[in-house]
Order: structure tokens, then sequence, then C-alpha cells
């Protein structure tokens, strides 16, 4: 599944990938991917939270060596 968008958070420690996240996905429209790259581990739940708590869809992660991938679809 192809992201529309990559959003680069290597670096970002709590909260800023969220909030950079929440940012990039007011940008989007509807039914659109964002890949966000991170090496920040807590994402690994507070993405998920964030997702639940705006309802978008939480698509999955991929844990790769210095870093994990998300991908979020926009529900609305």
């Amino acid at each position: 599944m192809k992201s529309h968008t990559q959003l680069n958070t290597l670096g970002l420690l709590c909260p800023q990938p969220i909030i950079e996240t929440a940012k990039q996905i007011q940008k989007m429209k509807k039914g659109q991917m964002l890949e966000i790259l991170s090496d920040d581990w807590g994402m690994k739940t507070d993405l998920l939270a964030w997702c639940v708590s705006t309802k978008n869809l939480f698509m999955g992660m991929k844990e790769e060596k210095n870093l994990i991938r998300f991908r979020v679809r926009k529900q609305f």
C-alpha cells in the first residue's frame, strides 16, 4: 500500500512526533495514507492512542534497525 505523504520525525522526542503527525494529517484529504518515520520507541503506544482519540485508522508499523515506519489513514 503506497503512502501519499511521508513524515520524517527522526530525532524528535515525545510529544513532538505526535504534534507533527497531527499537523500533517490536517493538510491531507480523507482516505490518504501517511507514513511516519520515527526513532522514538514511545510512538508505538502514543500513535495508536492518538489514532483512537482522533478516529484516524492505524494501518500498522514496521520495526527496522534504527527506526519504525508507521502508517495512518486519514478517516475524516
